[in-house]
């Protein structure tokens, strides 16, 4: 058995998306689908989810390069 998910995304974020995933050789339902099995294995977010509160402070040169 399996279930639908249903998710509304803004037009341009799908499209990147799908084309990133077809870059990697995959589609984004698969990627989800990864998405999902990795936060059970993880029991989490499989990647870490942080602020950033320094967003505007001034880039060194090293950074910019």
């Amino acid at each position: 058995m399996s279930s639908v998910i249903q998710v509304r995304v803004d037009d341009e974020l799908k499209n990147k998306s799908d084309i990133l995933f077809k870059s990697l050789g995959t589609d984004t339902t698969t990627a989800i689908r990864i998405f999902l099995t990795q936060a059970l294995a993880t029991n989490g977010f499989p990647f870490e989810i942080r602020r950033n509160d320094d967003i505007y402070r001034p880039l060194s040169e090293n950074e910019i390069k």
